[in-house]
C-alpha cells in the first residue's frame, strides 16, 4: 500500500507540475494499471511464464495490453486542456479528406502516454514476482542443505558415541581382566566422560575448556591401562576462553592410543594442543606397531571427524596426516569461535 501510494503522488506531482492540472480520470486510469500490474504478476507470471509456457505468457500479455490500452484510450473520457495559441494552418481536412485519424489506443503519438506506462508495469510486476520466487527458492534450498547438514552431523555423532564407549570398555576390560586396584577408579573416570557425551555433547558448541577436561579425563582412563606410559607426553598451552564443537578432537586422540603401543608393550605418544588467538593447533603424534592389523572398524572415529570438519568448518581448518614407516602424525589448525 505504501508503496503505491508513493507511485501515485509522485505521478500525480509530475503531471502537475508538466500540465498544470490533475486529470479527472487520473485515479480511475491508475487503478487500471494496478489492476494490470495484479493480473500479469498473481496469474500470468505463476501460471504461465513460471510453468516455462513462455509463449503463451507472451500472447496473453499482448491481449491484455491490448485490452487495457483501449479501456484507457477509447472508453474513458478524453481530458480537456486548453489548446495553445498557433497560427491557423489552413484547413487540413481539405487538403487530406480521405485519412481519417487512427484508434488513439493505436496511434503512435498515444501509445507511449499510457502504452509506455502499461510496459512498464507489467516489465516491473513480471521482475518482482521473479525475483520472489527466486529468493523463496533460493532460501528453500539454504534450508534442505542445512538439514542435510545437520542429519549427517547427527548421523556421525551418533556413530561415534559407540565407537568411543566401544574402546573405553575395552581399557576398562582391561583392568579387571588384571584385576588391577584401579578398575574402580577407571569406572568413576568412564561415568565422568558418559556424562560430558549425554548433557554436552548434544549441544552445538560448548566451552573449550570442557571439552579439554574430557580429553584429560579420556586420557586419564587409557594410562590406567597401560604397561608403560613414560613415555606419554602431554602439553596443553594457552587461552581456553573460546567454543568449540563437541567430540571434535577425542578421535585423534582415541586413535593415537589405539595404535601407539609397540608389540613390548611400550606406549609413545606426543599430544600437544596450543591455542593461539583464535587458532587451535593440534598434534598428535604415536608410534606405529608392525605387528598390529588394522579391522574394518579401524580409523571410523577419524573419517568422521573428518567429514565434520568439512561440514562445521568449511575453509576454516586444515589437517595434515602424515603416516611414515614407524609412526603416524597428524597436524590440525581450526579457527575457534569466541564465547
Amino acid at each position: 500500500m505504501l508503496i503505491w501510494i508513493i507511485f501515485l503522488v509522485i505521478s500525480a506531482t509530475q503531471i502537475y507540475l508538466k500540465i498544470g492540472v490533475i486529470p479527472q480520470d487520473f485515479m480511475l486510469r491508475s487503478s487500471i494499471l494496478i489492476l494490470a500490474f495484479y493480473i500479469n504478476y498473481g496469474l500470468l507470471v505463476p501460471n504461465l511464464l513460471l510453468n516455462k509456457k513462455t509463449l503463451l505468457y507472451f500472447v496473453a500479455l499482448l491481449a491484455f495490453g491490448a485490452f487495457f490500452l483501449f479501456i484507457m484510450d477509447e472508453t474513458l473520457p478524453k481530458p480537456k486542456f486548453k489548446p495553445p495559441n498557433t497560427r491557423d494552418l489552413g484547413n487540413a481536412k481539405n487538403i487530406f479528406p480521405s485519412i481519417k485519424p487512427l484508434p488513439s489506443f493505436l496511434n503512435f503519438r498515444g501509445f507511449f502516454p499510457s502504452g509506455g506506462l502499461l510496459l512498464l508495469i507489467f516489465a516491473l510486476s513480471t521482475s518482482v514476482k521473479l525475483g520472489i520466487e527466486w529468493f523463496k527458492s533460493e532460501k528453500k534450498r539454504v534450508e534442505i542443505e542445512s538439514q542435510k547438514v545437520n542429519s549427517e552431523l547427527s548421523f556421525l555423532k551418533a556413530q561415534l558415541n559407540p565407537h568411543f564407549l566401544f574402546n573405553s570398555l575395552n581399557s576398562i576390560y582391561s583392568l579387571a581382566h588384571k584385576q588391577s586396584k584401579d578398575t574402580t577408579n577407571a569406572i568413576v573416570i568412564l561415568s565422568d566422560l558418559m556424562r560430558y557425551m549425554i548433557y554436552e555433547a548434544n549441544k552445538e558448541l560448548v566451552p573449550l575448556e570442557k571439552e579439554v577436561e574430557y580429553i584429560k579425563n579420556y586420557i586419564a582412563l587409557q594410562l590406567l591401562r597401560l604397561k608403560d606410559s613414560s613415555n606419554v607426553k602431554i602439553n596443553i598451552h594457552g587461552n581456553l576462553n573460546y567454543s568449540i564443537e563437541p567430540l571434535l578432537l577425542i578421535s585423534f586422540i582415541e586413535n593415537a592410543f589405539k595404535y601407539g603401543t609397540d608389540f613390548k608393550g611400550k606406549t609413545n605418544i606426543l599430544i600437544k594442543l596450543n591455542i593461539e588467538s583464535d587458532l587451535l593447533k593440534l598434534y598428535v603424534q604415536n608410534s606405529v606397531s608392525h605387528q598390529q592389523t588394522k579391522t574394518k572398524s579401524s580409523g571410523i572415529g577419524l573419517e568422521n571427524i573428518k567429514n565434520r570438519l568439512k561440514l562445521l568448518y568449511p575453509n576454516q581448518h586444515t589437517i595434515r596426516i602424515k603416516h611414515n614407516k614407524d609412526s603416524y602424525e597428524v597436524t590440525l589448525i581450526l579457527k575457534l569461535k569466541k564465547q
